[in-house]
């Protein structure tokens, strides 16, 4: 596969604003990192190297990365393979966050694909975790049909897995602080259109629509309460300026 890594400086979905989907990854889809066997399709990126990013990230057989820190904090789901690093392996539906500050040597034997959320932590939020998503529990949700998985909280910015069985409809509802979802498995509706598996969302802050699964129902990862909240940036990020950064 051919791609060209990211140019120095990156605007993907800049507009936080306006409601995005983005379909699930095709062959065009994939931009090469500066790592060798490690692929990006990328939903939205502000920044160079170093970037308030979100991504879809494929690694080949064998691939790895050199030590770095992540001085914004990361948050990971492995969707496909396994991942290791020097503190762990991490099989499909394990959860991570490796707060600002940590640093890891991340590889893969088999390779693997992830969900990597890049510089979207807030100041104070120094927790590191660990969840195997495949035998932790789910607690029922706010209709009959809903079940739900947390995954991280702080500052009223939360993560969690959603499982909606078929035939399902939640209640219409306002999100102050903007909503986040991947779709995991199944297909996911409201009543702006269907979303199959990884088709990647994102509603703006006050944004309202009324969800709902068909036969097939869907699992999806939500974000709520991060959009407009005062996250960590990069500092050429914060300062406006479009100037490449040292990893």
């Amino acid at each position: 596969m051919k791609a060209t890594v990211n140019n120095p400086f990156t605007l993907i979905n800049v507009d936080f604003d306006r409601r995005v989907v983005v379909p699930p990854a095709g062959p065009k889809s994939w931009v090469a990192s500066p790592c060798a066997g490690v692929w990006r399709h990328q939903l939205d990126r502000t920044g160079g190297e170093v970037a308030r990013a979100t991504s879809i990230v494929r690694y080949e057989p064998g691939a790895a990365f050199n030590l770095h820190t992540h001085g914004g904090g990361e948050e990971i789901l492995v969707l496909e393979g396994s991942l290791a690093d020097e503190h762990g392996t991490y099989p499909p539906g394990t959860y991570l966050r490796n707060p600002p500050g940590s640093s890891h040597a991340p590889f893969t034997t088999e390779g693997c694909v992830l969900f990597v959320k890049l510089w979207q932590f807030m100041p104070g939020d120094t927790q590191s975790v660990r969840i195997d998503t495949s035998s932790a529990d789910w607690y029922p949700g706010l209709v009959p049909g809903l079940s739900v998985m947390p995954l991280h909280e702080f500052e009223g910015i939360s993560s969690a897995l959603v499982r909606w069985a078929p035939h399902t409809r939640f209640n219409a509802h306002t999100h102050p602080g903007g909503e986040e979802i991947l779709v995991l498995s199944g297909l996911f509706r409201d009543e702006h259109g269907e979303y199959p598996a990884g088709t990647w969302l994102r509603s703006p802050r006050w944004s309202s629509h009324t969800p709902f699964t068909g036969a097939e129902g869907a699992t999806i990862y939500v974000k709520v309460g991060h959009l407009g909240a005062a996250l960590l940036q990069p500092e050429a990020v914060a300062l406006g300026v479009p100037r490449s950064i040292p990893a």
